[in-house]
């Protein structure tokens, strides 16, 4: 009967309408003040509702409700100390916990609104319902760990962006997920965040999630975003290096003492063929710049992840910038029912860049250009992509001769020196970065001005992941695209993208036509054999040219004089 009251039922016995009744019935009793019944009335106190609410919270997550506002309950006000500590609860009620929380979506209408306001597009059946805000997570259906709440308000995460509004549901709830953001939307976040309230805290039983990343810079980064997220629990992370791999070769206890682990393909199918690595225990496998992990270059090596991956209750996450069709095929085959969700259009760039592209008609036009840029005043930081190594060595040279404060990364030089790079690169203390495909995807350079594509991309993709190091975070930036003669039969496609992503294109390039699957296919094999960059000017060419005569010269007239000397060697001897 207290339930029912509780919840608006029941009769109630008007004791102010009754009172003369209740005289004849009773004489000794006495006249009920009206304010006093009127107190009576109000069986639903407080005290009254905690107790009885409490009696049928069996898991102690309902919240009781007095005066109209939401309150945790007793249950979890009165936790100890050491609990609160062990939990990441101890921190101050997290701002008078996050004023109210915002009301669920009501009806189906409701979230197909949302979405098409936040242009998140969902592919797949019984999707999870999204999140308008970080504070959604704090509700008993998803009930998110404190201390990741903490977290997140202490690295300047207020608001979810698309991306995470929609995938953070999904992997929460245990779902296979396929994810196609822009660059520099936040999908790093948007897959550790779930992952990390999943795993709980640490467990000494071997690692429970694997994020795959194309390169060492992008893998280094994944880990220091891990660290960021899940402080206050003392998760152990390994960032496998040839170290970390040979180290629990030694000793396979190691291997226990991990939690989460982070690789490129070709060093995790190493240790996993010298049985340095099990992954049989992996509950959440994570590609990141999926679609060129599931190119022909890397192909081989990710199918000897997958098998090494044997729980059969894993959960497989892809999140790329760009997912082209033949790689989504392929990936429906490793995953069980995925969920597709698209941000915005399907291969663009994101709309804060500002994105152009310039004839400088030949080779020698493109450092003309450079040079112009830099008279005109140069905002650094800039990322300057070229094709290859020789490339960029050769304009790093041409660069360094200008006089600019310019570095150069690529695959050939040492991890030491390319983590300095990066790490001077972030600090400011470079101004210029030339680099190769190396640094195109991932990388979150959040200060970047500028990208110049000195070489033109070979890819409708490589374009979207090199620009994409520009306009972060919803930052604003800018892309430069150099197109030579050669490169114009090939110009229709980044138009496309251009036109996709809300840039202004001039009408003549939208009447160009497209270029053949043939060509593609053979541009994506070998790039467009270019002229050498110059990396000297004509007075440095003929001061040069000068020399060698000088030198030439030299050799020439020592040889006659050893000639020489021989014929009267041989002539005193005869």
């Amino acid at each position: 009967m207290d339930l029912f009251r509780l919840l608006g039922g029941g009769a109630r016995f008007d004791k102010k309408r009754f009172k003369d009744d209740i005289k004849i019935i009773d004489p000794s009793a006495v006249d009920v003040d009206e304010q006093q019944v009127t107190q009576q009335e109000e069986d639903n106190n407080v005290d009254q509702q905690k107790a009885l609410l409490n009696e049928i919270d069996f898991f102690k997550t309902t919240h009781t409700i007095v005066g109209g506002k939401k309150k945790a309950s007793d249950s979890k006000k009165n936790k100890s100390k050491k609990e609160q500590a062990a939990n990441g609860d101890n921190h101050e009620q997290l701002d008078e916990e996050d004023e109210e929380v915002e009301e669920i979506f009501q009806n189906q209408e409701e979230v197909q609104e949302f979405r098409k306001q936040n242009r998140i597009r969902i592919y797949g059946d019984d999707v999870p319902n999204p999140i308008r805000k970080f504070v959604n997570l704090s509700t008993p259906y998803y009930n998110i760990r404190p201390y990741i709440r903490r977290n997140l308000k202490e690295n300047g995460f207020d608001e979810p962006t698309p991306i995470q509004m929609q995938s953070i549901p999904i992997i929460m709830k245990d779902r296979d997920l396929m994810a196609c953001a822009p660059t520099g939307s936040g999908k790093t976040l948007a897959y550790l965040l779930p992952i990390i309230h999943d795993l709980n805290g640490p467990e000494k039983v071997g690692y429970r999630a694997l994020v795959v990343a194309p390169t060492r810079e992008l893998a280094q980064q994944i880990f220091r975003e891990i660290k960021r997220i899940s402080a206050g629990k003392k998760f152990k992370i390994c960032m496998l290096t040839k170290a970390t791999a040979a180290t629990q070769a030694q000793d396979p206890k190691l291997r226990q003492k991990f939690d989460i682990l982070i690789s490129t393909p070709l060093r995790l199918v190493h240790a996993i063929q010298n049985e340095e690595m099990e992954l049989d225990r992996v509950q959440h496998l994570v590609l990141d710049e999926a679609d060129k992990l599931l190119e022909l270059g890397f192909l081989e090596q990710m199918d000897e992840i997958f098998a090494a991956c044997t729980n059969p209750n894993i959960q497989k996450s892809l999140f790329s910038a760009t997912i082209p069709s033949g790689v989504e095929t392929l990936a429906k085959t490793v995953m069980k029912d995925p969920i597709r969700i698209v941000i915005g259009a399907k291969n663009a760039a994101t709309e804060t860049i500002k994105q152009e592209l310039l004839f400088v008609g030949s080779e020698d036009g493109k450092l003309v250009a450079i040079r112009q840029l830099v008279q005109k005043g140069l905002k650094p930081p800039v990322l300057i992509f070229v094709q290859s190594i020789e490339r960029a060595k050769e304009l790093f040279h041409e660069l360094i001769y200008d006089g600019i404060n310019v570095e150069v990364i690529h695959s050939e030089r040492t991890k030491a020196q390319r983590d300095n790079i990066i790490d001077q690169f972030r600090a400011g203390r470079i101004w210029v970065l030339i680099s190769t495909e190396l640094m195109a995807r991932g990388l979150d350079f959040k200060g970047v001005n500028l990208v110049i594509n000195y070489d033109f991309p070979q890819t409708v993709q490589s374009y979207i992941h090199r620009i994409g190091r520009t306009g972060r975070a919803g930052r604003t930036g800018e892309a430069v695209t150099y197109f030579t003669k050669e490169d114009g039969p090939y110009l229709k496609s980044i138009v496309n993208v251009m036109r996709e992503s809300g840039c202004e294109v001039p009408e003549w390039m939208l009447t160009m036509k497209k270029p053949s699957q043939n060509m593609r296919n053979q541009l994506r094999k070998s790039p467009i054999e270019r002229k050498r960059i110059n990396t000297i000017s004509s007075y440095d060419k003929r001061k040069i040219a000068h020399k060698r005569d000088i030198i030439e010269t030299s050799k020439r007239r020592k040889m006659e004089k050893q000639t020489v000397a021989k014929k009267s060697d041989e002539q005193s001897s005869a």
